[in-house]
C-alpha cells in the first residue's frame, strides 16, 4: 500500500503520526509532502525560510516513521496543497491508494477556509482521504505570532514587544506591511523597513519572516490568516493623533473578527528608518 500525507505545519503531530501507523502493514510505504505555498499577494521578505522550516519538519517526521520500521520518504513542493496532491497522484511510483491530510483546526486553519479537503478528495477520485486535525499549539506550545505594522515597524517599542514575546518561548513571527500606496507596483521603502526589521530580528535568534501587503490592515491581516495559522496578533501603530489605522478602530476590529488575542503597541512619534 502506498500512502500519501499532506501537511506541513502539522507534519510532526502525534495525531497525524497515529493515523500513519494505523495503516501499518508489511508492504506499507509512505510518501509525505509538505506543501508551502506563497502568500496569493504580497512580496515576501526572506521566503526561504518557510522552506527551510518545513524541510526541517518533514524530516523529523520521515525520521520517526523509519524508526517504526516503515518505509517513508518526503518532499517539500512549493505549491498549494490540491496543486501538490495531483502532481503527487499523477508522478509518483507505485500509484497512490489513499491519502491522509492534516490541517489544524477549523479556527487556525488556511486550508479548511479554502475547502482544501473537499478539493483534494474531488481530485483524489476513487482513493480515501482520510482528514486528521492537529492542534500544534496544544501538542507543542508553539505560537504564530501576526505583526501588523508598516511606517513603525522598526520602532523600538515594536521590536521590543517582540524581543520580549521570543523570550517567553516558543513563537514564530510573520510580520506584514500594509503598502502605503495601493496604486504603486512597487513599494522599496516598506521593502527596504521590513528587510530591515526581519535581519534584525533573525540576528537574535527570532524565527521571524514578512511580507508586503495588501493597503487595507485589516484586509491585510485576514488574507494573512487565510495563509496560515495565526495565534496572537500585534499591532504596530502611532498615536491616535497621527495614526489612520487607529482612526480605522484598526484593533477593535481584529480583535471581533478574529478571536485571538490582539494587542496593540503604540510607537514613539519618530521611527528611525
Amino acid at each position: 500500500m502506498h500512502l500519501l500525507v499532506v501537511a506541513n505545519e502539522t507534519v510532526t503531530g502525534r495525531k497525524l503520526i497515529e493515523a500513519v501507523e494505523r495503516h501499518r502493514g508489511d508492504d506499507l510505504r509512505v510518501t509525505v509532502i509538505a506543501p508551502v505555498n506563497q502568500p496569493e499577494r504580497g512580496y515576501v521578505v526572506y521566503e526561504d525560510t518557510r522552506r527551510a522550516a518545513a524541510g526541517r519538519r518533514l524530516d523529523r517526521t520521515v525520521g520517526m516513521l523509519r524508526n517504526e520500521g516503515i518505509a517513508a520518504h518526503g518532499l517539500v513542493v512549493e505549491t498549494d496543497p490540491v496543486t501538490a496532491v495531483r502532481d503527487a497522484l499523477a508522478q509518483l511510483e507505485p500509484p497512490v491508494d489513499a491519502i491522509i491530510v492534516a490541517t489544524h483546526p477549523q479556527q487556525k486553519s488556511g486550508w479548511l477556509r479554502k475547502n482544501v479537503i473537499d478539493r483534494i478528495r474531488d481530485t483524489a477520485g476513487e482513493r480515501p482521504v482520510e482528514h486528521v486535525v492537529v492542534d500544534v499549539a496544544a501538542e507543542t506550545g508553539q505560537q504564530n505570532v501576526l505583526v501588523i505594522a508598516n511606517e513603525t515597524v522598526l520602532g523600538r517599542r515594536l521590536l521590543g514587544k517582540i524581543r520580549e514575546r521570543a523570550q517567553a518561548g516558543g513563537a514564530s513571527f510573520l510580520i506584514v506591511s500594509p503598502q502605503s500606496d495601493p496604486s504603486e507596483g512597487s513599494h522599496p521603502e516598506a521593502e527596504r523597513r521590513l528587510r530591515r526589521a526581519v535581519a534584525e530580528l533573525r540576528g537574535d535568534g527570532i524565527d521571524a519572516h514578512g511580507q508586503v501587503a495588501h493597503p487595507d490592515p485589516f484586509t491585510a491581516a485576514l488574507e494573512a490568516m487565510r495563509e496560515e495559522r495565526v495565534d496572537e496578533i500585534i499591532v504596530s501603530t502611532f498615536g491616535p493623533e497621527k495614526s489612520g489605522w487607529l482612526r480605522r478602530d484598526l484593533v477593535e476590529r481584529l480583535r471581533g473578527e478574529t478571536g485571538v488575542l490582539v494587542e496593540h503597541v503604540t510607537a514613539e512619534s519618530e521611527v528611525t528608518a
